[in-house]
């Protein structure tokens, strides 16, 4: 009597057949250089934006000197349909939209150049370039008024890089290279609640 050899489907055969881990220590690094770039992008929003550092945010403007950190940026939102210039023009330089904007930015900052909390960075950085790319709208070739939008790209712009690179950064547990991500994990109210990690 002769056996027939085993059929695997091609899931099986593929797990089984899988490198194993991938990331070198050059990797890594990469990876701990892109979260600590990507960081910064975000922390120093949040600081020039406070306190008017004179690069996007002049000091008359700043937070901390009364101004409104999205009441600029949404008060002119001139692309997509109109419902979602209205809603954008509502909420530009409401206290809570201005405490939320800059509360996203300082935490997504922190965390991801301390190396913690890179799952929930990834989630509101996530959300934060998703509503940043409705309200610039790269889909529309044109403003509201028939002037060009300046689109570069249609669907992928620096928001959704932003957005890729935050998840990608969680996914790959880059804050643990040149991070506190493994301290961080090992905290047992962080062992408790895994989504914070």
């Amino acid at each position: 009597m002769t056996t027939s050899p085993q059929k695997h489907s091609v899931f099986e055969r593929e797990r089984a057949e899988a490198p194993g881990p991938m990331l070198t220590h050059t990797a890594a690094r990469a990876l701990a250089v892109l979260r600590i770039a990507t960081g910064a992008v975000f922390l120093w929003a949040f600081l020039d934006k406070t306190f008017g550092f004179g690069f996007a945010t002049p000091s008359a403007r700043a937070w901390i000197n009364g101004g409104s950190p999205t009441r600029g940026f949404l008060s002119n939102v001139e692309v997509g349909p109109a419902w979602l210039q209205t809603f954008f023009h509502d909420i530009a330089g409401t206290g809570w939209a201005d405490w939320l904007f800059m509360g996203g930015l300082a935490g997504i900052g922190v965390a991801l150049i301390l190396g913690i909390g890179m799952r929930l960075a990834a989630v509101a950085a996530t959300i934060m370039m998703g509503m940043m790319w409705l309200a610039e709208f790269p889909l529309d070739r044109t403003t509201a008024e028939g002037t060009p939008s300046g689109s570069t790209n249609p669907v992928v712009d620096y928001h959704v890089i932003y957005a890729l690179s935050a998840i990608v950064l969680a996914l790959a547990y880059a804050g643990q290279t040149w991070g506190l991500g493994r301290w961080w994990a090992r905290l047992p109210f962080v062992q408790r609640h895994r989504w914070l990690i």
